[in-house]
């Protein structure tokens, strides 16, 4: 004989439950204010949105085109054919015993590169409008992507590069394995001036119309179409842009010479703090970017 559990207030029979299954964690997003330290690790866990964008905005750059990547193979080629009609014939620029055309293309390389990046960078954050409104993930993801892209024209214009090193038959010594070093360091560069940049042009819209006129001046104020012959004896500027020694190191270890290493020393100093500059300041306005934007 079996009796019946009944529940005192109402008089109803009281079954046994199964128990609740737990459900998935519990996420909760707090916004982080002030200038706090760059979060590698959330950055690390979206590393496939990551790459994902920066696949999209190389899709995006050459969508539609007939030339494709053969665009970056002639920004720099047209350059250099520019300045060597018009330079080496007029301005009697020197290049010391390697061909001028080479020499130029070994200065152009790195430096089409680092405004390409700087330029796709500094532009991303405000052409992800309706991405940031949306959808939440770490912000510094965008201007890394932008930036990121670049390499892969980087690596088509390298195939060009040597291809006329092979041409010319210029000599290549071990030291060419210092490039990728050098490259590396002017990515860090142009990242961490991007992403600045990039924050500052949507909280003040006047620094998209600044970027171009910093990439104009950026070329004459770099030796990639000059040799700038002592940082001792140089102006001052030789020492103030990081850019500078990045680019000699580069085509140095292209085409041989000496590397100003006390100089490379500097411009790498300059490129960690304009990274982490760069990365604080954006980190502290990207709260507001999805009011303002």
């Amino acid at each position: 004989m079996t009796t019946d559990l009944l529940d005192p207030p109402t008089g109803t029979t009281a079954r046994p439950t199964e128990a609740t299954p737990p459900g998935p964690p519990e996420l909760v997003i707090r916004p982080k204010s002030g200038w706090g330290l760059i979060d590698l690790w959330e950055l690390w866990r979206y590393r496939e949105l990551l790459f994902f964008l920066a696949w999209r905005d190389v899709k995006i750059r050459y969508k539609q085109t007939v030339l494709g990547l053969g665009w970056a193979v002639l920004q720099p080629a047209l350059l250099m054919v520019a300045f060597v009609g018009f330079l080496s014939r007029y301005a009697n620029l020197s290049s010391g015993n390697t061909p001028y055309a080479l020499f130029v293309l070994c200065g152009l390389v790195p430096w089409t590169f680092f405004t390409t990046a700087v330029t796709a960078a500094a532009n991303s954050v405000l052409s992800s409008e309706r991405l940031i409104t949306k959808v939440y993930f770490p912000r510094l993801a965008i201007p890394f992507a932008a930036a990121g892209a670049a390499v892969v024209d980087f690596g088509v214009a390298l195939v060009m590069l040597a291809g006329v090193v092979a041409f010319y038959g210029q000599p290549v010594g071990p030291q060419v394995l210092l490039a990728p070093v050098f490259m590396g360091l002017i990515l860090l560069t142009a990242v961490g001036l991007g992403t600045l940049l990039s924050a500052a042009v949507v909280a003040y819209r006047d620094f998209k119309y600044v970027i171009p006129f910093i990439v104009t001046l950026g070329l004459f104020a770099t030796p990639s179409i000059y040799a700038l012959v002592s940082f001792d004896t140089g102006p001052a500027w030789g020492w103030a842009n990081p850019m500078t020694a990045l680019t000699q190191g580069f085509r140095a270890s292209v085409l041989g010479g000496p590397i100003p290493w006390p100089a490379i020393a500097v411009s790498s100093a300059a490129a960690i703090g304009l990274f982490l500059i760069g990365c604080l300041y954006f980190h502290k306005v990207e709260d507001d970017f999805a009011d303002i934007i």
